[in-house]
């Protein structure tokens, strides 16, 4: 249901409180007074059997007794109550109810049925439900507090969804301190009904919010949350800072990378890719937004420094070094007119030292030079307070020169101090320039911007469908299922490295052997140095128990492989011995050892793992996390993420690492997890990698016949492809991917301008970048783009929907070139967009056509659309519902 009647929420036209009281320091007294104190228009219905009035408010002894129905309802009765009020709400026509009450099932108690049933009763009518065991609901735009919080906040432009009434009432009690002031804040408690995926829909058409704060325990529909989260992250921030992030919460693992992707990593990996930004500290939630919601964007994480102090700008180096942004190397034309405007004790470089006499002159100059300098992201004006300066006067000079730029700069101030920079922060504040009181909180920001900038890079990638050559699907899913047909958990060492080669992983030729004189034998077949391996299906870490040895010459592995018995013996007594694997010592002496795998998520699914590798891969943890599907692009990131990435990139004499080969690892074992779900936990440890690729050594997986949790991220959707007809022409359809961006702006760019007018409603020269990066960045869960692509590769049309929340309607467009009009292309694409939309189970796709597009009113004529008049009167709204109907087929 999603956004459905959410808005009853927030802008109700009636509200009643059921369970109102009069007793002092209660929950429903609280309730009474805050709906009644905070400015709410409309009535508020108090219902309490026991008291004539509530606050010299009329109380009803029931909800039957009410004068008229309500649209919201505030429910703070005991939980066996709450089913039975819920039915009585619903059939009255209240369209939503926010539940106090604890005592659903929530520490596992015997309320689990209470829950149902209040969920049941919720149905019908399509009744949202918020909590149970939450603070509440408040709107401050609607006067409406409805929640038992301690003050009222005052309208503001962010939004507060938060799962703690506890965080809750801290937040407001911190954010009225300062003068923050909220669209919305909802606690969302137990989650019955509405969830996270729920608020971030609504909140993303929400005219009163323009930024978003999250207080994040757990997600519970992960594909409706990323889906959510992807579509608001677009076009407004969210900061998010998530409870429980202790490595104590991990669970117990077959596997390294089972170990090593705990849940805390995953929710990291999930907010990254969903475009969040994650901070870690009450504070910074609100300072995180704040810097984001000014307005001010930056393209990368070089920092200018420019200061009157240099220990100022020295302590700002340390802040940036620590975070892991980087100092702006300046250009020698910046340093020249620096140098012309400065006294000649400047620093002579970032961070820029104008010495401590500086007046407002040597600021305006300093600043002039900097902004101009295409190697910094953003510049941080720095002042201190001295005898001989006026801090104020310098802060007017700043302001000068930014009134001066257009577009505006990424420009960050810290005036330090206390007294001596009040006026300056207050003239800052005024024109929207984030200020600071310290160096570090202000490259705090600074990196804020950064991150976000990041990580809204990643929220427009979204996986192509294939990763090089096509795999072997087929062969690795008949090992994993032969291996649980067998009863096996656990596939043999054999079985594993071919899945992996299945896939295209390079691996090492491995054989087995039974015995210690077969394992000889092996080895001499092999020729040259070998490794020697137990094998036992109870032992994970076989070098912990002295079940490896390398180096081995041939004519000693016999006598190798009886010492090794006899350690593995002692050292666990119970394990099963089945042989052992020989192995041909790989050539690759100078390789960094990593670690490549997969775990499955119980909320988000399949999840990719890359790191250092070796024995001691839990003690470094150096590791990232990502979720699958990936891409090239999204692969490297993860590779950039760790320490060994600087390793990987070369140092001294040792040669740079083949790092798209390590990608193409990840991106392979992504696919491999989305494929073949019954893989619980996948190692690759070692993979070694140097300047001529990688190699597999040691490959583990664990299989499950159970249900895993689908990609928290719907993959491509290959199955798609099919064919298109446009007059004698047979064109390749398939749905758009991410790199089809450039083949888009030339779809527009090759496109009379009049044709594109009529699709974008806007006269539009050329596509821009950024859309043309939206439209080809594709929410597979709630948009379809289907592309028409001719023999030189072009696109020649496309068909596109984009779903509601609810997933029952689509609006849909159309765009088709205009050198391939009037050849029955269109209705070929909207054909297969028809198509599309019946198998996904929408009731309804429509559109909004101009009333001087003829030919599109015709096509969708054609098409069995019923065409009727739009709110907007210069369009007509086609609609096409799907009732058992049969559209025709010319594709």
């Amino acid at each position: 249901m999603t956004t459905r009647n959410l808005e009853a929420l927030f802008a109700p036209r009636s509200v009643a409180l059921v369970g109102a009281s009069n007793q002092p320091g209660s929950v429903g007294a609280v309730l009474a007074r805050n709906l009644m104190e905070s400015g709410f228009a409309g009535p508020i219905l108090a219902v309490n059997p026991h008291e004539r009035s509530i606050r010299s408010a009329l109380s009803y002894h029931s909800l039957a007794e009410l004068p008229s129905p309500a649209d919201l309802a505030v429910i703070a009765t005991p939980p066996p109550t709450v089913p039975g009020l819920i039915a009585d709400l619903a059939r009255q026509g209240c369209r939503a109810a926010v539940v106090i009450t604890a005592g659903f099932g929530e520490a596992g108690g015997g309320g689990a049925d209470l829950r149902q049933a209040m969920l049941s009763a919720a149905r019908p009518a399509l009744l949202r439900i918020v909590g149970p065991n939450c603070l509440g609901v408040i709107s401050p735009p609607a006067g409406l507090n409805a929640s038992f919080a301690q003050l009222t906040p005052k309208p503001g432009p962010l939004a507060l969804v938060l799962q703690s009434g506890a965080i809750a009432t801290a937040a407001l009690d911190w954010a009225d301190a300062r003068g923050f002031g909220f669209s919305r804040i909802v606690t969302l408690g137990d989650m019955a009904d509405v969830d996270f995926g729920d608020m971030l829909d609504f909140l993303a058409l929400d005219e009163a919010t323009e930024g978003v704060l999250l207080y994040v325990e757990t997600v519970t529909n992960a594909r409706k949350f990323m889906s959510a989260a992807r579509a608001l992250g677009r076009t407004k921030p969210v900061t998010v800072i998530k409870a429980g992030r202790s490595a104590a919460g991990a669970r117990a693992a077959l596997s390294h990378t089972g170990a090593l992707a705990g849940a805390d990593a995953v929710y990291d990996a999930a907010f990254r890719r969903a475009g969040l930004l994650r901070v870690f500290e009450l504070r910074e939630l609100f300072d995180a937004l704040t810097t984001l919601s000014s307005g001010m964007s930056v393209a990368g994480d070089r920092l200018a420094i420019v200061s009157n102090g240099g220990g100022a700008g020295v302590l700002a180096v340390d802040a940036l070094d620590a975070r892991g942004g980087r100092i702006a190397e300046l250009a020698p034309s910046t340093l020249e007119a620096l140098g012309q405007a400065l006294p000649a004790a400047w620093s002579k470089g970032d961070p820029v030292d104008i010495v401590g006499d500086a007046g407002p002159d040597r600021y305006e100059a300093a600043l002039e030079a900097v902004l101009a300098d295409p190697g910094a992201d953003a510049v941080l004006a720095i002042n201190c307070p001295t005898a001989v300066a006026d801090s104020t006067a310098a802060a007017e000079a700043v302001l000068k020169v930014v009134s001066r730029r257009r577009p505006r700069p990424a420009l960050l101030t810290a005036w330090l101090g206390e007294r001596a920079p009040a006026q300056a922060r207050r003239l800052f504040a005024g024109a929207r320039i984030p200020s600071h009181e310290t160096p570090d909180e202000a490259v705090r920001a600074f990196m804020h911007l950064a991150d976000h900038a990041k990580n809204q890079r990643l929220l427009m990638q979204t996986p192509a469908a294939d990763a090089g050559d096509a795999p072997d699907r087929a062969a690795a899913a008949r090992l994993v299922e032969g291996a649980l047909a067998e009863g096996r958990t656990l596939l043999a060492d054999a079985e594993a490295k071919a899945v992996l080669a299945a896939y295209g992983v390079p691996v090492l030729a491995t054989a087995m052997a039974k015995t210690p004189l077969e394992a000889e034998a092996v080895a001499r077949r092999l020729g040259g140095a070998v490794a020697l391996k137990i094998l036992s299906p109870d032992l994970t870490h076989k070098s912990d128990v002295g079940g490896v040895a390398l180096n081995l010459a041939p004519e000693g592995v016999a006598a190798a492989a009886e010492a090794m018995l006899a350690r593995v013996a002692k050292a666990a007594p119970a394990a099963r011995l089945e042989g052992f694997m020989v192995q041909a010592m790989a050539a690759k002496p100078r390789a960094h050892e990593l670690i490549a795998g997969l775990s499955s998520d119980p909320t988000f699914g399949p999840v990719v793992l890359f790191g250092a590798g070796g024995t001691a891969v839990e003690v470094l943890a150096d590791r990232a996390v990502g979720l699958a599907p990936l891409n090239e692009h999204l692969a490297h990131d993860m590779i950039a993420r760790t320490r060994i990435s600087k390793l990987l990139a070369g140092y001294r004499d040792r040669p740079a690492a083949d790092v798209d080969a390590v990608a193409a690892v990840l991106v392979r074992l992504a696919r491999l997890a989305v494929d073949i779900p019954q893989i619980a936990e996948l190692d690759i440890n070692p993979l070694l990698a140097d300047e001529t690729g990688v190699l597999a050594l040691d490959a583990r997986i664990g299989v499950t016949a159970g249900e895993a949790a689908p990609p928290a991220i719907k993959p491509y959707p290959a199955e798609l492809a099919g064919q298109v007809t446009a007059g004698d022409q047979v064109l390749e359809l398939r749905p758009v991917k991410p790199e089809d961006a450039p083949r888009l702006m030339d779809l527009v760019a090759r496109t009379d301008p009049e044709d594109v007018r009529l699709r974008f409603r806007a006269g539009l020269r050329r596509l821009p970048e950024a859309w043309a990066a939206r439209l080809s960045q594709i929410d597979y869960d709630r948009e379809m783009a289907l592309a028409a692509i001719d023999a030189a590769g072009d696109i020649v049309g496309v068909a596109r929907l984009a779903a509601d929340p609810e997933g029952e309607t689509a609006e849909f467009a159309l765009l088709v070139r205009t050198d391939h009009q009037q050849r029955g292309l269109g209705h070929g694409l909207m054909d297969a967009l028809i198509a599309y939309a019946r198998r996904r189970g929408l009731s309804q796709l429509w559109g909004s056509i101009g009333r001087e597009n003829r030919r599109m009113i015709s096509l969708a004529r054609e098409l069995g659309f019923v065409l009727a008049a739009d709110p907007d009167p210069a369009l007509e709204r086609a609609t096409l519902a799907f009732g058992g109907a049969t559209t025709s087929a010319r594709s």
